[in-house]
């Protein structure tokens, strides 16, 4: 009978201890397709990257990798719309001192056919009844962490994507930059 209140508790397992070098580490974790510039940490040590997406490093995005905060749009700028790397660098130092998330799993990355698929839900996300929509790759940044993969790939398969649905989205080459231009089609409303 005293056998139910006289149970052991098991010896704790201590965590291994991580390995910085290794490129799961969130200290080092660098994804395909940005380069990330800083890292702060929260209060409970969940981590908040400060990235850009293209060789300029002219665009920056902030991305918590604790909770759901994500942002690449500086509306204090009269000049760009995009964050600099100072001004990135102060919203994600204000949002680590204010968070309270509690670090997350890494991102694995996904294969190819499910981030062709992420690109895709995102391109029809974007589509409006009213109007055509220009599509700039920079559109995609907050996003890059979840895709994982190179502008290069994503370009491809945006042109991809313009082939295989026409009625969605508009792909060619630019003749004065040679630049890929995109243009997501309006989408007619209905007139019942």
């Amino acid at each position: 009978m005293f056998g139910l209140f006289t149970r052991t508790r098991p010896i704790p397992v201590e965590p291994p201890a991580p390995d910085p070098d290794s490129e799961l580490w969130p200290e080092s974790w660098m994804p395909e397709g940005v380069t990330v510039s800083e890292r702060y940490h929260n209060l409970a040590l969940a981590i908040v990257l400060v990235y850009t997406t293209d060789a300029s490093g002219s665009a920056c995005a902030v991305s918590c990798l604790g909770c759901h905060f994500q942002s690449n749009k500086d509306n204090r700028s009269t000049y760009s719309s995009h964050y600099s790397l100072d001004n990135a660098s102060k919203v994600a130092n204000e949002h680590a001192s204010t968070c309270r998330a509690l670090p997350r799993p890494l991102p694995d990355r996904p294969d190819d056919a499910t981030a062709r698929e992420l690109l895709r839900t995102q391109v029809r996300g974007m589509r409006r009844r009213e109007e055509n929509v220009i599509l700039f790759i920079h559109a995609f940044d907050l996003g890059r962490l979840r895709l994982q993969r190179t502008k290069e790939w994503i370009e491809t398969e945006l042109q991809r994507l313009a082939d295989d649905d026409p009625g969605l989205l508009r792909a060619g080459h630019s003749e004065y930059s040679g630049r890929l231009d995109l243009l997501i089609l309006h989408q007619p409303g209905d007139r019942s």
